[in-house]
């Protein structure tokens, strides 16, 4: 099917523009008839892609998370002041200014207006509505709370935004002075080094061991670095391949929950995904069972997602959800007696939303603390390795001035 962009009349006489999904443009024109709309202006829309089953996207036009967050909580406004979803949808295809996800909610609005629901709609589009998405709109449906649903899938979306907003701003800083410092030190062993070592060899003199040191750094950057950076892509290839491997992942991912600083950090963002998604899967009445699933999977480490696993084939034995979290030990004690607490009382979804706002707490001081370590250490590592490199080379130039004299 195409994609065409029209304007039309409505029976009011108000100008309408927006896209529609067609086998040709009468039958284009046809269903724009159908919903008494009358067409003034219509065209194939040639940069359009359909997203269905793969769930493209315009050329060069990704839909972010951000547009997303902010188009469902456009739509649960619209949904909670009991406008038509139809009309809803057309409204939001109207004002959004991503032209990725105003095709693909075109394509949603044509999908509903034939009759499918909301979530089978937005299902068609994998790549842009994930499965939380997606479950959390189809128990708002089933529920009559589709309104609420969307509010809290806007909340979801939007902390997770901030997460990920956090951790790119904390790692930013010191990523850029260490791949600065690194084209510095490239640049003086490559260029200026080897100007200054003829100098010193003129000398005819010992030189002292640091400077020693420095020339052979230096001529072994500009004699091996076309190998140093084969055998750079060849490892980071090879380790790639490796972590990819069932063996390999599970290392990897032992690794990142135990490595010094970056592996609590690592849990805790762990830990804060499973209770906020949970918390907001329950409380908007998807089954916890497929809760579960979807969180294991949101996870993103192999161990932290067995014991998920485990705990949920311990509910469909009609046992409790603490129990094999605990056995784990990759979980913390304290979030372990509050979803106990919460699975005695009944409260469980709000248990799991008390802990996610603590983790988003504690995430984003332990975040703070990270950088506040790395600044400084990256600055030492500079002033060490311009000091050794200003030293090796004023000692024998000393040398050489008092000789002169």
């Amino acid at each position: 099917m195409a994609l065409y962009d029209y304007k039309a009349l409505s029976p009011d006489g108000k100008v309408s523009k927006g896209l529609i999904e067609a086998d040709s443009q009468k039958n284009a024109r046809l269903k724009l008839k159908k919903q008494g709309l009358m067409v003034t202006d219509i065209h194939e829309k040639n940069n359009a892609k359909k997203s269905g089953g793969s769930g493209g996207s315009l050329f060069g036009n990704r839909v972010s998370q951000e547009d997303i967050s902010t188009m469902t909580r456009q739509l649960a406004s619209l949904v909670k002041a009991n406008i038509p979803l139809v009309d809803a949808l057309n409204a939001l295809v109207e004002q959004l200014e991503s032209v990725g996800l105003r095709t693909v909610l075109s394509q949603v609005r044509e999908s509903v207006n034939e009759g499918s629901s909301l979530a089978k709609a937005l299902a068609l589009h994998p790549k842009i509505f994930d499965n939380i998405f997606i479950n959390m709109v189809e128990a708002g449906e089933s529920s009559g709370t589709l309104g609420l649903v969307l509010l809290r899938l806007a909340d979801l979306k939007e902390a997770q935004s901030r997460l990920r907003r956090k951790i790119i701003g904390g790692m930013t800083y010191p990523a850029v002075m260490f791949f600065v410092a690194v084209a510095v030190l490239i640049g003086i062993f490559t260029f200026v080094i080897p100007k200054l070592q003829q100098i010193f060899v003129s000398m005819n003199k010992a030189l002292p061991f640091t400077t020693e040191v420095l020339i052979a750094i230096s001529t072994f950057t500009v004699t091996w670095w076309p190998a140093m950076m084969i055998g750079g892509a060849a490892l980071f290839a090879l380790f790639i391949r490796y972590i990819n491997t069932v063996a390999g992942r599970e290392k990897w991912d032992r690794f990142k929950l135990s490595a010094p600083v970056f592996g609590k950090i690592t849990r805790m963002i762990g830990v804060n995904r499973f209770a906020a998604t949970m918390s907001t899967l329950l409380g908007s009445g998807v089954p916890i069972l497929t809760a579960m699933s979807i969180a294991k999977n949101l996870v993103e480490n192999v161990h932290l997602a067995r014991a998920i696993e485990n705990a949920r084939s311990n509910i469909t034995e009609g046992q409790s959800i603490a129990e094999p979290l605990k056995r784990s030990g990759e979980f913390p004690p304290l979030v372990i007696h509050m979803i106990s607490i919460g699975e005695k009382t009944g409260e469980l979804p709000a248990m799991l939303k008390n802990v996610s706002d603590s983790y988003d707490e504690q995430v984003s001081t332990a975040i703070d603390g990270m950088t506040a370590l790395l600044e400084p250490a990256m600055i030492v590592f500079m002033g060490g390795t311009v000091g050794f490199i200003v030293v090796s080379v004023i000692m024998p130039l000393m040398e050489m001035s008092n000789l002169s004299r």
